[in-house]
């Protein structure tokens, strides 16, 4: 029987590679973290054998992962070349723990969740685990190059890609970097074909997904797999006159609330159901907004639209506005929602598919095509999928979240009501669909 060796190719020319700053670009599940936290066990050994003290920081993109880089890979590293070792799970801050190993001349490695005030502070080697998905990259580059400025340190910058913009993209590809970082870029192509015995078809056939395919396994820079909705998706669901209140017909409406956290947007979306379609008939935009003066946008809302369902964002500063919406219109009508990972995720794919569908339009805004185009796609370190953005022109992609609550609450299983208006009798809730005022917008079956 042969057994698998403890290195293939791709890793041992990285772990050769002594160059003070160098940079690898990995495929998922290849052994980056594995590989790297065992040239900092050789690099303390070597000093220790030599009676000197080395230092090592591991920054980890959360505390589970560097949990996981000191036990899966310090320790398991020092305990197969049987060395003495001290371990330890020390608190450097409120809610910050770092793992950490010592040894008895003096050496130590520590594994910490990486952020910019625990970046500052250290004189060490440092390797950055996952770098292109650490929170505020950029902020941690500059809290930690100072760290790793004598000449005798060294900086290890490993990760799969996040999309085009973030620091670890510019770290790959920047001309101005290339003479100062050893670039090393390791597809799942350039693994196997190195001997890591993985089934290439049968992982793409299970990720169903090319773009994340092309982030996750080919390492590539792809802008429109780290944003939920390409610039393309978003202006083949613009019209002109769409995001207009004078063409509401007083069909069935489904509304989302996104409230306001300081210094952002209350946002309320209305969609009214056309002939299959949601057409945004009203994105009301509150700004630095009392709880009553949104509370009274809504009440107004609800009176002027024939409002199905309306999904409130209830996170946070949401539960008093929810809970007073929900006595004055009703439990039924008014769905609180708690922006969990997975429900924003729900959201947004509702959002996505009614876009792919061709089944919701909006007026085409650069303010509006350009929140919706902030939210991006993020994998973690576990692989489980993360929605974000950044807080961009007093919004946080607060458009975007009334627009998904709208389309969830449009898609959440709450048929509308079926109804008819005798022919020119006057709709309570806008122009009448009698035979006498009706009104066709051309091409969408819109009112």
């Amino acid at each position: 029987m042969v057994s698998e060796p403890i290195l293939y190719p791709y890793q041992r020319r990285w772990l050769a590679d002594r160059s003070r700053f160098k940079a690898a670009m990995m495929s998922r599940q290849t052994g980056k973290t594995f590989t790297t936290t065992l040239e900092a066990v050789l690099d303390c050994l070597a000093a220790e054998a030599e009676g000197k003290a080395r230092r090592w920081t591991i920054l980890s993109v959360s505390q589970a992962r560097a949990q996981d880089a000191m036990e899966n890979g310090v320790k398991l590293h020092l305990n197969a070349m049987r060395a003495v070792f001290e371990a330890a799970a020390i608190p450097l801050a409120a809610d910050v723990l770092a793992y950490e190993v010592r040894l008895p001349h003096g050496s130590r490695i520590r594994c910490v969740a990486a952020n910019p005030s625990t970046a500052r502070g250290m004189t060490e080697n440092l390797i950055l685990d996952e770098f292109a998905h650490h929170k505020d990259n950029r902020a941690i580059w500059t809290a930690l190059l100072p760290v790793v400025s004598r000449q005798d340190l060294k900086l290890r910058v490993i990760s799969t890609p996040a999309g085009k913009g973030d620091k670890f993209h510019e770290i790959m590809t920047s001309p101005d970097l290339s003479k100062t970082f050893s670039r090393h870029i390791v597809t799942i192509y350039d693994a196997v074909a190195d001997g890591l015995p993985r089934n290439i078809e049968e992982l793409r056939a299970a990720m169903n997904d090319a773009e994340a395919w092309a982030q996750e396994f080919e390492c590539a820079f792809v802008d429109e797999a780290s944003s939920w909705l390409s610039y393309d998706l978003i202006a083949a669901c613009e019209d002109e006159r769409a995001g207009e209140p004078e063409r509401y017909a007083g069909g069935p409406c489904f509304a989302g609330v996104d409230f306001a956290a300081r210094g952002d947007l209350t946002v309320i979306a209305v969609l009214e159901e056309v002939a299959g379609a949601l057409w945004l008939r009203e994105l009301v935009e509150l700004s630095r907004s009392t709880f009553a003066a949104q509370l009274a946008e809504i009440d107004r809302v609800m009176k002027e639209y024939r409002v199905i369902r309306c999904a409130l964002d209830q996170t946070g500063l949401g539960e008093m506005p929810v809970e007073e919406a929900r006595r004055r219109h009703g439990n039924y009508r008014m769905e609180g929602v708690l922006f969990t990972q997975a429900r924003k995720l729900d959201l947004a794919t509702a959002l996505k598919e009614k876009m792919e569908d061709r089944a919701l339009l909006i007026p085409p805004r650069r303010e509006l095509r350009d929140d919706l185009h902030s939210v991006k796609r993020t994998v973690g370190a576990t692989g489980a999928p993360r929605l974000t953005a950044e807080r961009e022109a007093g919004s946080h992609a607060d458009r975007f979240w009334a627009l998904a609550l709208a389309a969830g609450a449009a898609g959440g299983g709450h048929a509308p009501m079926e109804y008819e208006l005798a022919p020119g009798k006057s709709s309570p809730w806008g122009r009448a669909r009698g035979n006498n005022s009706r009104e066709t917008d051309q091409g969408r079956g819109a009112w």
